[in-house]
């Protein structure tokens, strides 16, 4: 009978020095929690995306050829693949080019999402 005592009493001890240490945890984990917060102030946008540009004439074919911000154009290339349905069925990623992206994309057949920032920007002026 001796030996379960002392089972029941070292478990005690090892439970309450675990409840010891939750309480610090949870103190850094609300401490975290708080300097992730904003500062509360509203993220200005940059100007550069905002000033208009003026889209080159391979450009100029798909989203017109009036001076545009260059947040407008991705926008404007992204509704025209959507209305000729230019997107890959497999890969949603790749966009399939038309007559009309070809010279865009430099003569390849298909480029990916992530190209498109890259390609408005070398036909903007």
């Amino acid at each position: 009978m001796a030996t379960t005592k002392r089972k029941k009493t070292a478990g005690r001890k090892k439970s309450a020095k675990k409840s010891a240490k939750r309480p610090a945890a949870r103190k850094k984990a609300a401490k975290k929690a708080t300097k992730r917060k904003s500062s509360g102030k509203k993220r200005a946008p940059n100007p550069a995306f905002m000033r208009p540009m003026q889209p080159s004439s391979n450009l100029a074919a798909v989203i017109g050829s009036g001076a545009v911000p260059r947040t407008q154009v991705i926008s404007k290339l992204w509704q025209y693949i959507k209305r000729h349905d230019l997107q890959d069925s497999k890969n949603r990623r790749a966009i399939n080019a038309d007559e009309k992206l070809r010279p865009l994309f430099g003569g390849r057949s298909q480029v990916t999402m992530f190209d498109l920032a890259k390609i408005a920007n070398k036909n903007l002026s």
